[in-house]
């Protein structure tokens, strides 16, 4: 090993079962603190799914994209502790002012003070719940979120850092201009997948509708929501666990390279959605679909199959990433790249992600160990279960220690 590479302090796998252990804690004890119905704070889900998924995409920004300057020769767990500062202070910044207070100036549904503003003065219908209407806000940010994991992520991953790889730029102009090329991408990403949405929501003249209507009988969100977490989760698993096969057997430069692998990626992402909703019946009791189609139609049914294939898919988070970062991407034989280590540890988050799970709906962990009360009955438990939401916090410390910690205090330097 390299002088100052790192090491698992206790070895493998007990450096990974440890550090799962801790960040498994950590988030169980956080979650209580500030979303579980029986804690002192009860954000569940919101505003607590808007604030954990901009605490992610701003630490794109932080650790992918600027690669944690200006902090970077700061010494641990300094350094950690002031990244996950500022990351809080942005956070608030990006959400409380850029969205809610700048852009909700022209774009009344990403201010959480307009919608309510405009809901108190009639100009909205009613709705009976106080502060219903701002959460639509919400939404329209975590719905930018959704788009932007993929987006701000996609030219490190996929592209190779290009257009700032090569060139001579130095930090912080090089993770400018990501932010920058990530941000066009996001605009326009989000223009065609999410503003339809509102458009349903408020219609009229200046918005379209849902386009996707027609292609599987639902103009709700969630459609994207079915397949572009499947995106998100086959970009990620590409520098994680699969070590960047199946990738690497596309010889073009850039960007085609990158091109190329987006498009695969979308329409693999879109083939295990449908897989999903195909397979969803098997277990998901029918009573549930008989549920929903009688409280708001077909439709309701076609909308959940698509939420809950992008839930499936947040299943696979906590292994493929665990795997990789605390695991060492540890598989039979000698050689992790191996063509025998990609499929071993597909197969092996595939396995996971269905035992978390079986524990999750099955074992009713989202009633009892997260204070969903919608979880009480089998039939409800789906369509109520909010596992995308854990599974995203579950991930939050995981990534904060790799991010801004470099793994302090789970792995050394060799000297």
């Amino acid at each position: 090993m390299a002088v100052g590479a790192l090491k698992p302090r206790w070895g493998q796998p007990l450096t990974g079962i440890i550090s799962f252990c801790v960040f498994f804690a950590v988030a169980w004890l956080t979650w209580f603190v500030f979303s579980d119905p029986r804690g002192p704070i009860k954000w569940f889900p919101y505003p607590f799914v808007m604030y954990l998924a901009m605490m992610i995409l701003v630490g794109i920004w932080q650790h992918m994209l600027l690669a944690d300057w200006p902090f970077q020769n700061i010494k641990q767990p300094l350094r950690g502790i002031i990244m996950t500062a500022v990351n809080l202070v942005l956070v608030w910044f990006v959400i409380d002012v850029l969205f809610y207070r700048f852009l909700g100036l022209g774009i009344n549904f990403f201010s959480y003070y307009g919608l309510e503003a405009a809901n108190a003065a009639g100009k909205l219908a009613k709705l009976a719940e106080p502060g219903a209407t701002g959460k639509l806000a919400q939404v329209a940010v975590v719905c930018f979120v959704l788009i932007g994991f993929y987006t701000y992520s996609v030219s490190t991953i996929f592209f190779g850092k290009w257009p700032s790889t090569p060139s001579d730029l130095q930090q912080p102009a090089k993770g400018f201009l990501e932010i920058g090329w990530g941000t066009t991408l996001t605009v326009l990403t989000y223009t065609a997948l999410i503003i339809p949405f509102f458009g349903v929501l408020f219609p009229g003249a200046a918005l379209n509708g849902s386009w996707w209507t027609g292609i599987d009988g639902t103009p709700h969100v969630h459609w994207v929501f079915g397949w572009y977490e499947w995106a998100i989760v086959i970009l990620f698993m590409t520098p994680n666990v699969w070590r960047m096969k199946p990738w690497s057997l596309i010889n073009l430069p850039q960007p085609w390279k990158g091109i190329v692998s987006v498009l695969i990626s979308f329409v693999a992402a879109y083939a295990i959605a449908l897989l999903c909703r195909q397979l969803i019946p098997l277990w998901v009791p029918a009573a549930t679909m008989l549920h929903l189609e009688a409280a708001k139609g077909v439709a309701e049914v076609q909308r959940f199959f698509w939420l809950h294939s992008a839930e499936i898919a947040g299943f696979t988070l906590i292994p493929f990433l665990i795997w990789h970062h605390y695991f060492d991407d540890m598989a039979p034989g000698s050689n992790p790249d191996s063509w025998g280590g990609f499929f071993f540890r597909t197969i092996g988050v595939c396995c996971f992600a269905a035992v978390s799970y079986w524990i999750f709906y099955y074992g009713n962990f989202g009633h009892w160990g997260l204070g969903n009360h919608h979880m009480t009955d089998l039939p409800e438990r789906f369509s109520h279960g909010e596992s995308l939401v854990w599974n995203f916090w579950w991930i939050i410390p995981l990534l904060w220690n790799e991010w801004f910690f470099h793994k302090w205090p789970f792995y050394v330097h060799e000297h």
